[in-house]
Formats: C-alpha cells, sequence, structure tokens
C-alpha cells in the first residue's frame, strides 16, 4: 500500500495519526501482521509525535474492536456490493471512518471525519475511491443518531491533539 502522493510536513497530527491508522488496518485486514506490530512499524516508518500515535493507536484498537458492528453498518450502504468484495483500500478507510463518525462523534465533527476519509482515499486508493468513500460516509453520517449516548463506548482522543 504505497501513498499516490507526498505526505507534506505540515499535515496535521491528526492527519497522520488517522495515515498511520490506515496503514496498519491495512496490513491486518491483508493478515500481515498483528495490529500492536503494525502500529509500532507505521508509527516508527512516518515518524509520528506520541500523542499522534496514541491517537493512532486509540483508531486502530476501537475499529478492531467494534469491527463486527462497523462491518455491519457498511454493508448496509454498498448497495449491492458485499463488504469483501470493495476495493481493499476502500473497505479499509470507510472502517476507520465509521468508528470516528459513531464513537468519536462528540469529538471529531462529522464533516472532519469524512473530510479526512476522502482524502486518505484519495491518497491510497483509485481514482473513483474519494468520491465512493464520501457518498458511503455521507449516508452514514445522515442516519447516525448524533445525540443517544447511551449505549455508545466512546474513547477519549488524547488532549494534546485536540
Amino acid at each position: 500500500m504505497a501513498a499516490k502522493k507526498l505526505r507534506g510536513e505540515n499535515l496535521s497530527n491528526r492527519r497522520l495519526a488517522r495515515e498511520v491508522a490506515l496503514r496498519a488496518l491495512f496490513q491486518v485486514d491483508v493478515g500481515q501482521g498483528h495490529p500492536e506490530e503494525a502500529l509500532a512499524y507505521n508509527i516508527q516508518e512516518l515518524g509520528v509525535s506520541e500523542p499522534a500515535a496514541d491517537f493512532a493507536r486509540m483508531l486502530v484498537r476501537g475499529t478492531l474492536k467494534h469491527l463486527s458492528e462497523i462491518d455491519a453498518l457498511i454493508s448496509q450502504y454498498t448497495v449491492g456490493w458485499s463488504l469483501e468484495r470493495l476495493p481493499r483500500t476502500d473497505r479499509v478507510v470507510l472502517r476507520l471512518a465509521v468508528f470516528e463518525l459513531d464513537k468519536l462523534r462528540d469529538q471529531v465533527p462529522v464533516a472532519v471525519a469524512i473530510n479526512e476519509a476522502v482524502e486518505l482515499a484519495k491518497i491510497y486508493g483509485d481514482e473513483t475511491s474519494g468520491r465512493f468513500v464520501n457518498g458511503i460516509l455521507s449516508s452514514i453520517a445522515s442516519v447516525l443518531n448524533r445525540t443517544d449516548d447511551s449505549e455508545r463506548d466512546k474513547p477519549s482522543v488524547p488532549e494534546a491533539i485536540q
């Protein structure tokens, strides 16, 4: 999984953390790594700060913890496509973003979660990935109950990168 454009030095800590998380989740998805090992490798490879590394760890652990719930939600909106048939990059980007949209909704604005996912899809996916991811995430975001916190297990974002 190689980036299609260079990462600028001015990327936010969160953007870089999302990239670390995406790369680690991709490695796990293809069966080439244990989550913690994939995280450690990508944290070192991308040279992220400790607060960004903490955010990346939380994204990966949270996405994997809620994977069946996330996959079920995504599957409702990928009409005509099983989750397994989606391009791997698109699937991983969607999983990561749905975790943010659902479990971090009080800490990450909807527009930010979607925009960041679209940017990652454009960098790591094909020419249609950005539009596809945007459409699916917009649909999911529009139906998620943004105010019901009763049954939600929400990790907190490390303060240093808020």
